[in-house]
């Protein structure tokens, strides 16, 4: 057997169902032997949206997607996507092409140190330098990318070695137990969380790489606990319960950080230092709890007082009967009152009609139109905070932002990948125009597809974000705006259908049509920022200062 036959029947040893990406001549022979697999390869126009679907892929699955490129330029471009996943704790299995390494006539044309150049942004690359060491690298490959903590995994496949010729031999997945937490720890915790007066859940990203939610959820249905999430623990559980209080969309200073203020005991459940700090631990502040996969990794933000590490579900479950119903302190009047304040902020928005619409007016309407099992998957701009903080997630990757690699231009491909795994659930991609315009042309791509998908263009011809950020440092605007395209002529030229937003009262009609459609839908929506630093930098402070500690 060929080896190209060889790596994609190792492929469909591991339950691959797509590879995304771009071939290269150097790369033929692995495309042939995939012509004759039950994979599906998805071309793009990109190589790093190849590399964004797979790592979305990953997160959607908890199983590394798959994304193929060429040598040299391809595998560059693969780069942002391999640190997306990296940063996200998505796994993902980066595949590309190099010359030959045995005989290369071609010296050293678009060769670049490929292995090299990944090592800083993927938990493990190498080179397949013989073919029979393909079926256990590339079952290796995945066990790398899918144990805690989940990444990207790079292999590379020289054309020569892609033609060599072996008997096969394929190594049967395995599913390694995690460990589980030693009891004399979940012994100690119990006791913390009973005699706290005011204990607070944090909910963050690792909760939702285990499909853990079930175990948390009953934790908190069980126990009675108030909870937050970080922006990539938001929609891992159900934010309609009772206990929820708020997102923390911002690091402090913000309504739903005074609860963190007035928490004696915070139990941090998932927490993943690559994600931007929840809050800042201070000397004299409440005790943190650690609950994760692995050890706490200590910085001057976050250094916990009690560390439980295992399997998130399996200590959930454990530390559920230590402390339900049992006697207890607790006094969460305070993370009331923070809950009523954080969502009359909210509503405030609800009967606003101004045009260009505000950024919370838009994540109202958005709410209101999408099924509770609909998907938003989000690029980054300053419109990620909003629905951080305003949006209602009620589903476990309902809502898809990143806020790791924090990257622009990965919404689409998020968007794409989403709609492959979930066919049947609406999937809704809200971009900035500047994040769109970086990858725009995977238009075609959808429209290829014949995705049912909507994408909504928060336009402000600007760099809004980082307006905001020059404006929070006393800084003129300079050098942060931009024109456009027509987006309805440009969603038309793809052979997507076009959309623009002319009023406030037109924007939930338009979007549900767009929904209820079928097909690619494009709608351009102008957006109103002049709020932003009214409202974020003083208004909501104003409003949280004014929440007095409760004294103890």
């Amino acid at each position: 057997m060929k080896a190209s036959d060889v790596l994609v029947k190792a492929l469909e040893n591991e339950g691959v169902k797509y590879i995304f990406g771009i071939p290269g001549e150097e790369n033929l022979d692995f495309l042939e032997s995939l012509r004759h697999s039950d994979i599906q390869m998805i071309n793009v126009r990109h190589e790093t949206v190849a590399g964004y679907m797979a790592a979305t892929v990953g997160r959607l699955t908890g199983k590394a997607g798959v994304c193929l490129s060429t040598l040299g330029p391809g595998a560059a471009n693969l780069m942002p996507a391999a640190a997306y996943g990296t940063l996200g704790g998505w796994p993902l299995i980066l595949i590309t092409g190099q010359k030959a390494v045995k005989s290369n006539p071609q010296g050293r044309f678009q060769f670049i140190e490929t292995d090299d150049m990944m090592q800083a942004v993927t938990k493990w690359t190498k080179t397949v330098y013989g073919a029979d060491n393909i079926a256990w690298m590339t079952r290796n490959a995945f066990k790398i990318a899918e144990d805690e903590r989940p990444g990207a995994v790079h292999l590379e496949l020289p054309e020569d070695i892609a033609k060599e010729e072996l008997e096969p031999h394929f190594i049967k997945p395995t599913h390694p137990k995690i460990p589980l937490a030693n009891d004399t720890c979940l012994g100690h915790l119990a006791e913390e969380v009973l005699k706290a007066k005011r204990p607070l859940i944090c909910v963050a990203s690792g909760c939702n790489r285990r499909r853990t939610s079930v175990a948390v959820t009953r934790f908190i249905c069980d126990t009675g606990l108030p909870f937050i999430s970080t922006q990539l623990g938001k929609g891992v559980i159900d934010e309609r319960l009772p206990g929820f209080i708020g997102n923390v969309s911002m690091t402090d200073k913000m309504i739903v950080t005074r609860a963190v203020d007035a928490a004696d005991l915070i139990i941090m459940i998932g927490h993943d230092d690559f994600e931007k700090p929840p809050f800042r631990m201070r000397p004299g502040g409440p005790t943190v709890a650690h609950i994760n996969y692995s050890d706490a990794i200590v910085d001057p933000e976050y250094y916990p007082h009690v560390e439980v590490v295992g399997n998130i579900s399996d200590i959930m479950e454990r530390l559920t009967p230590k402390i339900a119903g049992k006697k207890n302190a607790w006094d969460f009047s305070f993370f009331g009152k923070v809950k009523r304040t954080l969502d009359k902020t909210i509503m405030a928005w609800d009967h606003v009609e101004e045009f260009p619409m505000s950024a919370p007016k838009i994540v109202r309407e958005v709410r209101k139109v999408l099924p509770e099992d609909g998907i938003v998957c989000l690029d980054n701009g300053i419109y990620k905070i909003w629905f951080a903080r305003n949006y209602q997630a009620c589903h476990s990757n309902s809502l898809l932002l990143d806020n790791a690699l924090a990257t622009m231009g990965a919404g689409l491909a998020s968007a794409m990948a989403a709609k492959i795994v979930h066919p049947k659930r609406k999937v809704l991609c809200v971009c900035g125009d500047g994040g769109f315009m970086m990858h725009c042309q995977d238009l075609e791509t959808a429209v290829r597809l014949k995705l049912d998908l909507v994408i909504l263009i928060v336009r402000d011809d600007a760099f809004g974000m980082i307006k905001w950020k020059q404006a929070n440092m006393g800084l003129p605007t300079y050098n942060l705006d931009f024109g456009n395209p027509d987006f309805v002529l440009f969603a038309e030229a793809f052979g997507a259908v076009g959309h623009r937003i002319h009023s406030a009262e037109q924007f939930a009609g338009t979007l549900a049509e767009a929904l209820d459609s079928g097909g690619v839908h494009l709608i351009d929506c102008p957006v109103d920022y002049s709020q932003n630093s009214e409202l974020l930098n003083r208004h909501y402070r104003d409003i949280a200062s004014r929440l007095d500690l409760p004294e103890d």
